[in-house]
């Protein structure tokens, strides 16, 4: 049985306005009669990206064909997805059953923090693979001493620091604003909707979010991008079309889930504030926080063979 708890809202009166000590989620308020079917479907993908990320991260933890530079950085691909379905999607699930579901200052500023942390965090380990992926085709040989272990976790270290560092800056500075209005227009404590809330004019914050979203993806983006002249260059140049596709082969999954996620975000994040409506922006929301994070076990999975050998290797294992 779940029990769904209302909350009231509370405020105090300050100088010049009214200060809010807690948000109302609106959610999926728009689609209310839809409300049971999208709640089954978003906890099917909730389930799904838990199970595959897990699957994943042990299969890489046991197999020794697997512990390679590109695997290890899978791993913690897989992790960081995991943390970020977890800090979005129970809140967004609950807001599909319980009318008006409410939070906290304190845990919507945690809840942004922790979505924001990861979502970089991913950003930037995708553009560690892309740069794996350019030493092992254009640089073969010298690819174990240039990705060497240390090189490896120094990389994943880099893309949590530039996380903690942009979600730490961001939230101080949403949360410094004085809030007017309680009922956040989205599913969970995104930066705009939460801003949209403000009593004062939040052109700074706006400027702030425009120019960390263009480092944290237009950098990576490019970076992503260079590997991949480079490497496609490289891939014409050999001789055998057998060796061109094997080549090539080793990239398509990290090139899909690259074009998707970071096409998701930039739409997202960089277009103009105003362009889209609230079930578009909703829309994209969706896609970069529940179908994205299921893209990355299911292509690493789907079509990967090293992992699906790894995993017939594992079944078998434990069906002998």
């Amino acid at each position: 049985i779940l029990l769904c708890f209302r909350f009231s809202h509370h405020s105090m009166k300050g100088e010049n306005h009214t200060l809010i000590t807690e948000f109302v989620f609106q959610g999926f308020s728009s689609f209310h009669e839809h409300q049971l079917t999208l709640f089954v479907v978003f906890l099917a993908f909730y389930i799904l990206t838990l199970a595959g990320n897990v699957i994943i991260v042990t299969i890489i933890r046991i197999d020794h064909h697997l512990h390679t530079p590109m695997y290890f950085f899978l791993s913690m691909l897989s992790t960081s997805e995991t943390v970020y379905t977890l800090v979005i999607l129970p809140r967004m699930l609950s807001s599909l059953v319980c009318v008006n579901e409410s939070i906290s200052l304190a845990g919507c500023a945690t809840q942004m923090f922790f979505f924001i942390t990861f979502g970089i965090t991913n950003c930037f380990l995708l553009t560690a693979m892309g740069y794996d992926r350019y030493v092992a085709i254009c640089n073969p040989l010298r690819y174990t001493v240039i990705m060497n272990k240390r090189v490896c976790v120094q990389l994943v270290w880099g893309a949590w620091s530039i996380g903690l560092i942009v979600a730490t800056t961001q939230v101080i500075s949403v949360f410094r604003l004085p809030f007017c209005a309680a009922k956040v227009a989205h599913f969970f404590c995104d930066i705009r909707p939460v801003m949209k809330l403000s009593c004062i004019d939040t052109t700074v914050n706006e400027i702030l979010t425009l120019i960390i979203s263009v480092l944290v993806l237009v950098v990576p983006m490019g970076l992503v991008f260079i590997s991949y002249v480079l490497i496609i260059s490289t891939i014409l140049k050999i001789a055998s079309a057998e060796g061109r596709k094997k080549a090539f082969a080793t990239c398509v999954s990290h090139l899909t889930v690259v074009i998707v996620h970071y096409g998701c975000a930039s739409i997202a994040y960089l277009k103009p504030k105003s362009e889209n409506t609230r079930d578009q922006d909703q829309l994209i929301s969706v896609t970069y926080t529940v179908i994205t994070p299921l893209l990355n076990p299911v292509v690493y999975t789907l079509r990967n063979k090293e992992v699906k050998d790894a995993l017939l290797r594992v079944i078998g294992r434990k069906l002998s």
